[in-house]
């Protein structure tokens, strides 16, 4: 039963692997990776299942007990992330088929997809610290791939900035690695949580606790590490800024939220009321980038932004509501991220432009682009009964619990600044007289469909609270109470 526990990972590897000797053949590599992720979403769904009826799944590679050996980890948390990794991975490869071309499909496109997948699945999964590092690095070594893919100058330009900013932070992560084993002597993360616990969390585990805030809010996006990510993902095509913008950001706070309700959790005076500001901080420059520009994408990029703001606040309070809500939010902002890109990069095709001053009477032609875009706007503003509505109130109300009064509100005003942001979009580009005089215009019905697929998903999860309350709810448990964590992982 508990092999089931590496299949997310190794399906979309295998399939990776692959779809290499089939770049030549784009239908037979298209429908391979359909089926691969297809795969991932069934194999996901009932790992999810088994967590909720069974408990917390491990596996232990090669027979080593832990913490001597590599362990895989499925707590309900974890597998949350991944189902919804591989259901927008699938979406994503979808909306591929009628954006990437087929030039850039010949270069190994969806192998790098499913590559950056099998990267995403490891990291949620493994339950050290070091093979953290090693699946960084493979979804890492992904999106290299693919944010080069095509060659224009953007792209090149703004890779090098990606590149540059990855592998400072991949030093980093490998020198809080090095410390961390230099003073506790493992690097199994149940294991961790038991040495720091019995040694106490003095002031140098702080420092590295810190040094890992750092690592993790670079790849993240929290504030002031952030400067990398709106070029990086205004640069390639709309289909890898999707896969860019829902997944990247999530795995960093995914991280922070693992390592800092489990190893670090000794000395919260410090480290949570620092995350509460860098959350703070985040929402806020967040909604100033969103504000700023008339650049479709960049508002859609800078309320990546401000939603990171929003989940490290959630895992700042550290409160079982604020967990909840992180969590949810965290699953919300995946699908409704993706959408957005999605959408944003329809528009961009049919106007012909990203820019709102030169668009204008989309809404006759392009109905129900116009209508998924203010849904997408709802959900975001976190507007009952969509899926941004749950979460967001249970951040708040775990904020207030914790005493961050100040920062809550912060969070709710935010709300109204963001669906103004998106709202934007949706009166300018929509509404008013039509500022595109070309007779032709491209038809963008292949690329709508997946937008909307995540739409309607977005709505279900809203819409279907109660029943997903209780998966949500198990895994804000087993982070709020690190001893069930580790007493799977030890078999204590």
């Amino acid at each position: 039963m508990n092999n089931l526990v590496i299949l997310p990972i190794l399906i979309p590897l295998l399939a990776a692997t692959l779809l290499i000797f089939m770049n030549k053949n784009i239908l037979l590599s298209r429908g391979f990776s359909v089926f691969a992720s297809l795969s991932a979403i069934v194999c996901n769904v009932y790992l999810v299942q088994t967590i909720f009826t069974s408990g917390i799944q491990t596996l232990y590679l090669g027979g080593w007990k832990a913490p001597f050996g590599i362990a895989l980890v499925a707590d309900q948390f974890a597998a949350l992330l991944v189902l919804t990794a591989s259901v927008v991975g699938l979406v994503t490869v979808l909306f591929s088929f009628q954006t990437i071309g087929k030039e850039k499909e010949r270069l190994f496109y969806y192998s790098g997809v499913q590559f950056l997948l099998a990267g995403v699945s490891g990291a949620f999964l493994t339950g050290d610290i070091f093979n953290l590092f090693v699946f960084f690095e493979l979804l890492l070594m992904a999106s290299y791939m693919l944010i080069v893919l095509g060659g224009s100058k953007p792209q090149l330009r703004e890779s090098l900035k990606y590149i540059v900013f990855n592998i400072i932070s991949s030093a980093l992560f490998i020198v809080g690695v090095a410390c961390l084993y230099a003073v506790t002597g493992t690097l199994n993360m149940a294991d961790l949580s038991v040495k720091i616990a019995e040694s106490g969390q003095t002031g140098l585990i702080t420092v590295i606790s810190i040094l890992f805030m750092i690592v993790f809010g670079l790849k993240a996006g929290i504030f002031p590490l952030y400067f990398w990510l709106p070029g990086s993902y205004h640069a390639p095509p709309a289909a890898i800024s999707a896969l860019f913008g829902a997944l990247l950001t999530k795995v960093g706070l995914y991280a922070i939220a693992r390592v800092f309700t489990l190893i670090f959790i000794h000395d919260t005076g410090f480290t949570h009321t620092l995350m509460a500001w860098l959350a703070a901080l985040t929402v806020i420059f967040g909604v100033i980038g969103s504000l700023a520009y008339s650049d479709v994408q960049k508002i859609v990029i800078y309320n990546i932004v401000t939603a990171v703001g929003v989940i490290l606040f959630g895992i700042a309070a550290n409160t079982p509501a604020s967990l909840q809500g992180a969590i949810y939010y965290l699953i919300h902002d995946m699908v409704i991220k993706g959408a957005l890109f999605m959408l944003a990069g329809a528009l961009f095709v049919y106007a012909g432009t990203n820019h709102l001053k030169k668009m204008g009477g989309l809404i006759q032609s392009k109905p129900l682009l116009g209508w998924m875009f203010f849904i997408s706007a709802l959900s975001l503003a976190g507007i009952p009964p969509l899926s941004g509505f749950v979460g967001k109130l249970k951040i708040v109300e775990g904020g207030f619990s914790a005493g961050y009064m100040t920062f809550s509100i912060l969070v709710l005003l935010s709300s109204l600044l963001v669906l103004y942001s998106i709202m934007r979009i949706f009166t300018l580009a929509f509404w008013g007289e039509e500022q595109d005089t070309r007779r032709r215009k491209p038809s963008i019905k292949g690329m709508v469909y997946p937008g909307v697929m995540l739409v309607i998903l977005s709505l279900a999860i809203g819409l279907g609270t109660e029943f997903i309350s209780p998966y949500i709810n198990q895994a804000a448990e087993m982070l709020s109470t690190p001893e069930k964590y580790i007493q799977a992982v030890l078999k204590e």
